[in-house]
């Protein structure tokens, strides 16, 4: 029996009625990315608290968009498992700046933060390999719609 879990919660945001259509892209985005076994939650919040996450976590005293807190170390063939914390606002934010919608932004996020839980970095001259694996895994699920109809 193979794990395959994603809870999507709300914080300090109101709950989205995509949600269950955001569990349902995650699911899609970890089989189109190889993965056959994770068990993730999503944390959609406000600026508020993913600043305290940020600060906490990563000692960076402001809001980002998306954070991920893999469960542990994981090793190749083992489930991808952890948590992503998206902030709303910053999405909203994002979106309108890099011209996109709320729905492709969304999906951006959500990407990078299971390619993070996997195990991948873009940190210290590693960007390459990850946001390539990230941009053919968009250019791959672009027609998923999460937000809107």
């Amino acid at each position: 029996m193979s794990l395959r879990a994603v809870e999507v919660v709300a914080s300090g945001v109101p709950v989205p009625r995509w949600r269950g259509r955001l569990a349902q892209f995650c699911a899609v985005a970890l089989a189109a990315a190889g993965y056959s076994e994770w068990e993730i939650a999503i944390m959609l919040c406000d600026d508020e608290r993913i600043a305290e996450l940020n600060g906490r976590y990563r000692g960076k005293d402001s809001p980002t968009d998306v954070l991920s807190f893999p469960r542990e170390e994981g090793s190749p063939g083992e489930p991808v498992a952890g948590d992503i914390a998206i902030s709303l606002p910053a999405l909203r934010r994002n979106a309108l700046s890099y011209g996109a919608s709320d729905n492709e932004e969304l999906k951006r996020l959500v990407v990078h933060g299971i390619l993070h839980l996997a195990g991948m970095d873009h940190g210290r001259g590693k960007s390459g390999k990850m946001l390539a694996l990230q941009e053919t895994l968009l250019k791959r699920l672009q027609a998923e719609r999460v937000i809107g109809e």
